[in-house]
């Protein structure tokens, strides 16, 4: 039986012509693909300045070291999210301040993001999950407190929030275009920033610093890292940017048969899949919380039968705050029950443009058995 992954990026021959090109051209590292592809980019942004960096964590941290965010100072982050966004902060020496998130849209809850204000608080940095988020809460957020915001929209290339493009507003956004994205430059990621001052401040931090002086030689005003995109990576980009509106719509589609397929599921019930009204939302994945207890199995049982039937599961995500390293830190089960239940009953199943909606069928009606056999 044909095996089904849960992502599969679309590279087709002409693309991969594109980067046998580059390769050919022997101008690798970053230059003049790396320049059209952060021109691509923001004009997809409606015009905003963006910077091509390594992935999306080096936009992120790259993001918050731009802010100076170190010790004594407080980020509001989501626990469950991936756990780049933890790490982020924990490498600045910031104290990472969690919250809980809403269980459809698996969004950071903005009430509680809120209520967790101090007078330490100098970032807030939420995940774009199941839904795109609303750009004006989140500048109402950063009014309000008199924070930045650094967004990770690593799900949310292709999203848009009353017909404008995730990035197209806001403070710092940050995207992904890892192979399991909507586009992909094999690893990569990209920062949105406000002016050229900013823009002119990641490309300083994303390679060691360094800036040119006017005799030619070169001097380093910050410490900064090694962050930059690669002209082979950037030229997979530039290819599978025009793609990039249909491919979401295709997901869309997809999307939107899986519902159809699992209306009047007494076990997969409309509460435990991803919110069906969706305006704008690019459908990076298709999430699913499993009935654990009521069919009296586990998400490994589960997952293992699902690659007997030649179908691909992810997981997304674990809760940040269970893991050893914040559980070092003193945080116990019980504190966001909300993160604590995705983290234990999600499932990621198939969703990527090639995919026919034979594909989708194939997988309901496994993850149907699945389920009943283990409930019988």
């Amino acid at each position: 039986m044909k095996y089904l992954p849960f992502a599969r990026p679309t590279i087709d021959e002409a693309m991969v012509e594109a980067v046998a090109d580059t390769l050919r051209s022997r101008w690798i590292a970053s230059g003049p693909q790396v320049q059209a592809f952060e021109k691509g980019l923001s004009d997809y942004v409606g015009g905003r300045p963006v910077r091509a960096l390594t992935s999306a964590t080096g936009a992120m941290q790259v993001a918050l070291e731009m802010l100076g965010i170190g010790r004594g100072d407080e980020v509001i982050t989501p626990a469950q999210s991936f756990f780049a966004t933890a790490n982020v902060i924990e490498r600045t020496g910031a104290t990472t301040v969690f919250v809980d998130v809403d269980l459809a849209t698996r969004n950071l809850d903005m009430d509680a993001a809120h209520a967790a204000v101090t007078p330490r608080t100098r970032v807030l940095l939420p995940t774009h999950y199941n839904a795109p988020i609303d750009p004006a809460g989140l500048a109402d957020f950063a009014k309000r407190h008199g924070v930045r915001i650094v967004e990770d929209a690593a799900l949310a290339i292709g999203s848009r929030v009353g017909g404008k493009a995730v990035g197209a507003a806001g403070d710092l956004v940050s995207f992904s275009f890892h192979p399991n994205k909507n586009l992909t430059t094999i690893e990569g990621g990209a920062l949105v920033v406000n002016d050229a001052d900013e823009a002119r401040t990641v490309e300083r931090m994303r390679f060691h610093g360094i800036v040119r002086l006017e005799d030619g030689t070169r001097d380093v005003e910050v410490p900064g890292g090694k962050f930059n995109l690669s002209d082979v990576a950037a030229r997979l980009g530039n290819a599978q940017l025009p793609h990039l509106d249909a491919w979401c719509r295709a997901r869309e589609k997809l999307a939107g048969h899986y519902f159809d397929c699992l209306a009047g599921d007494d076990l997969l019930t409309p509460e435990r899949l991803p919110p069906r009204v969706n305006p704008g939302h690019s459908w990076n994945m298709f999430t699913i919380l499993l009935p654990l207890d009521a069919t009296g199995t586990t998400r490994k049982q589960f997952v293992e039968a699902m690659h007997k039937e030649g179908i691909g599961v992810g997981v997304s995500y674990e809760a940040i705050h269970l893991t050893s390293y914040f559980r070092d830190k003193g945080f116990t089960r019980g504190r966001f029950p909300q993160s604590e239940r995705i983290s234990r009953e999600t499932v990621s199943v198939p969703l990527f443009p090639e995919m026919a909606q034979s594909d989708v069928e194939r997988v309901c009606a496994a993850m149907g058995r699945v389920l009943r056999r283990k409930a019988a």
